[in-house]
Formats: C-alpha cells, structure tokens, sequence
C-alpha cells in the first residue's frame, strides 16, 4: 500500500503522519487495522455533500471491509444516487486496482446497496421495517466478532427500526451520527433511540464534523474551491462525480470516516482525523405545555417538545403543524389521544418564531418562539449516567470554530487528511507501474 508520493513531498507527509500517529492512537485503516462499515446516507436528498463523501469513501475502500451502503433519505434521495457513484468507481476501477488488489469490485459494492426508509415514522420514530433496516440487522448478526461501524450520514430511521426489531444487535454497533441538520430531519428516530436504547455506543456529531470544511489552513492549495481544482477536477469518473455535485469541498460526511482511517476507534475523547468529543450530558430535552410562548430557552441540537391538551371538537380529520420562520421541516402533530405533541431539534443557536397552521380554528395562527442557546458549563460537564457511551461536539470555547463547538478538533489536521485524500484522487487517473 502506498500512502505517500515520491521524493521531497512524499517524505514531508510520511513525517507529518508519524509526527501525528505520537497524539493520535494507531488502530486507524492508515496504520492496517481493518474496520468492519456500514454507510447509511440521505445521498441524492438535500444535500449534495454526500455524493462527495461517497468518492472519497470508494477511494479507501481497499483499507475497510464495507458490508453496506443504505439510503435513508428524507426527501428524493434513492439508492439509485448510490449505484451512480459505484458507477464512477467502476470506470475508475481499473486504476484503483494497480494500487492495491483489496479495492472491492464494483459488483460487489452493487450487492451491498439497500433502499432503506422512505417516509418518516411518525411520533414513535419507528414503523415497518426496510431492506436497509433488515441488511442492518443481518450484517451485525454475523459470526465476525468485530464490532461494526455504522456511519449515518443522513436519518436515523433504519437505525431506530433495526434497534426495535433486533434489540440485541445493540453491543454490536459503533454509531457515529452526522447529528445537526439531520437531526432536524429524523428527531423522532433519534428520540426513539435516545429513550429506548441509551446504552447505545454513539457519537452525535452535530457540529465538529464542520471542522472538514470550515477553518484551518485555507491558503493555498488548501482553500475549499482551490483543492477541488488541483486535485480533484481531471481525476477519473469520481473526480468528475464530485465536481459535478458541487464545486467546492463541503464533505461534511466524511469525518466518520477520517475517525476509522486514524484515531482510536475505541475511545472518541482520543484525537482524530475525525474529531475528538466529550461525553453527553442529561436534560437535553425541553418540553412545554403550551404553543403560545416567546422567547423561551432550549438547548441547541437538543429536543424541543410542545404537549398540548387537544382542543375541543379536534377530531381525525384535523390536522395541525408548526412552521419555523425560513426552516424545514415542519413540525407535524402527533395525536395521543388527550394531547398533541409537537418535537423539534434546533440546528442553530438563535431565535426560532414559528407559527401553527392547521384547520382547526382555535389552533390555526397561534404563534411564539424559542430561543437555542448552549448548553451551560455547569451542565455539560456531568456525564449523563443515563447514556454512558454517547459522545457529542466538545463544549469548550477553544474547540469551536466560530459558532460551530467541536470543529477544531477536526480542522487542526486539515492539511494532512487533504493531502492524503489527494493522493488517493491521484489513484483515479494513473496506473501504477508494476
């Protein structure tokens, strides 16, 4: 396996990465440990970062022993986004095998592709089980007794549904969720999953991943736009497959896999090119019995709940949703019999007026706001004893790029993990000598 060009350069980043492998922990793909991954990806949904995190996960594929690639999706999203990708990969592949005989053969990446949730479950965050649902459950009942890495880059909904089927698979898995925007899309999952199954291994990563992107040194060849040029542009079908999504490095999927290449798989309050976190804390969820408030505070990226007594003459035929001013999604009611409840997870610290439509008079128009704010020190520095092995963006101000906690721990490798993922873009266009 070459992980590093010839001459001056090559010897400059073999130095940086044994440089980094004092601080960070050795059990990474880069260092031959292979990892056990499962993708699960709103790829072809609202966000075209995934296509680009899907290139270069096919780059490294030779270092990891994918078992699965599921769409979940909220919105247009479908497995077929996933096949165009292997697509690209197989015209590349040819390329990609002169470098090293473990790349996967594109056939057998086609057979791991499963369609997963379509739909969102409702209040219960779980419904019928999916082909993805069912591949999860299968690939974490095998006889390999290597846990496996489930990366979610989009909902939780095959997840929650593979948890409620087969509850023992749960020692199994190592969860590393792109939590944020995501979870905006997939909090009745992730809720289900929080109540049901706390003892869940999980990193909820709703800000750190921003670290692959934000900050850091962006000089250079290094800038977002800048890279993608130099280095991706011109290399292969998936250098044309990432450009074509977006013309700059977004990639915001793509620290679940940095962890795995180098840092420590075991522990995530080790540094890693995928992040460094802190254990979560308790009272992250915030519920109100009333709609009709301002300027109430919640925690950001935690839950929000309105429970409302029912009003009179509300029947099956009414509906009901609050609208947050300039956000998707809406936030649908969920009928309990005397109560609905509403649930809502703020990516963004800021106020949130929102407004209730719905065809029920006494309902229809009722307006407030709530105001996500951080969590305080006093509170995110007692481990919850509820869930003692989830992990979330660390807290502290000098880990935060901006507003965005935990993205250092991320860009502070910055230069390193593009230069590496550069050379693996070079793979794509140029046959190794045998």
């Amino acid at each position: 396996m070459r992980l590093f060009g010839s001459g001056l350069a090559g010897r400059v980043a073999f130095v940086s990465l044994v440089i980094q492998a004092a601080v960070i922990a050795d059990d990474g793909a880069l260092t031959g440990v292979r990892h056990r991954v499962l993708v699960s990806t709103d790829i072809g949904g609202t966000d075209p970062d995934d296509i680009q995190s899907m290139v270069h996960l096919l780059v490294y594929a030779d270092l990891f022993d994918l078992e699965g690639l599921v769409s979940s999706p909220y919105g247009p999203g479908r497995k077929h986004h996933i096949l165009d990708v292997i697509d690209a990969y197989e015209a590349d592949y040819p390329n990609l095998k002169s470098h090293s005989s473990n790349y996967p053969a594109p056939d057998s990446l086609r057979k791991i592709c499963k369609q997963g949730a379509t739909e969102t479950p409702g209040a219960s965050g779980i419904a019928d089980s999916t082909e993805g649902s069912r591949w999860i459950v299968e690939c974490a009942s095998t006889d390999d007794q290597r846990p496996l890495h489930v990366l979610v880059w989009g909902g939780l909904e095959d997840l929650a549904q593979a948890l409620h089927d087969a509850p023992e698979i749960l020692p199994r898995l190592r969860v590393y969720w792109i939590g944020g925007p995501n979870k905006k899309w997939s909090v009745d999952a992730y809720n289900y999953i929080e109540q049901h199954h706390p003892g869940l291994w999980m990193i909820e990563a709703n800000a750190t991943y921003r670290g692959w992107f934000v900050g850091g040194d962006q000089t250079r060849e290094w800038e977002n736009q800048a890279f993608v040029r130099q280095h991706v542009a011109g290399h292969g079908a998936l250098g044309q497959c990432f450009c074509q999504a977006k013309s700059d490095l977004k990639m915001g999927d793509t620290p679940s896999v940095a962890r795995l290449l180098l840092g420590d798989s075991t522990d995530p309050m080790r540094p890693s090119w995928g992040g460094q976190f802190v254990p979560i804390w308790d009272q992250r969820k915030t519920i109100f019995d009333q709609v009709a408030i301002a300027n109430r505070e919640v925690e950001v990226f935690g839950v929000t709940e309105f429970v409302v007594p029912k009003p009179a003459g509300y029947t099956s035929q009414h509906f009901a949703k609050i609208v947050f001013a300039g956000s998707r999604p809406d936030s649908h009611a969920h009928d309990e019999g005397n109560a609905l409840r509403f649930r809502f997870a703020p990516r963004d610290v800021k106020c949130w007026e929102y407004s209730v439509q719905s065809n029920h008079a006494a309902l229809h128009g009722v307006q407030g706001s709530v105001v996500a704010v951080p969590p305080s020190l006093a509170r995110t520095s007692k481990k919850s004893k509820r869930h003692p092995q989830w992990w979330i963006d660390d807290p502290a101000p000098e880990m935060a790029e901006g507003v965005h906690p935990g993205a250092k721990s991320v860009n502070r490798w910055r230069i390193e993990f593009l230069r590496d993922f550069a050379q693996r873009m070079d793979r794509c266009q140029t046959v190794r000598d045998p």
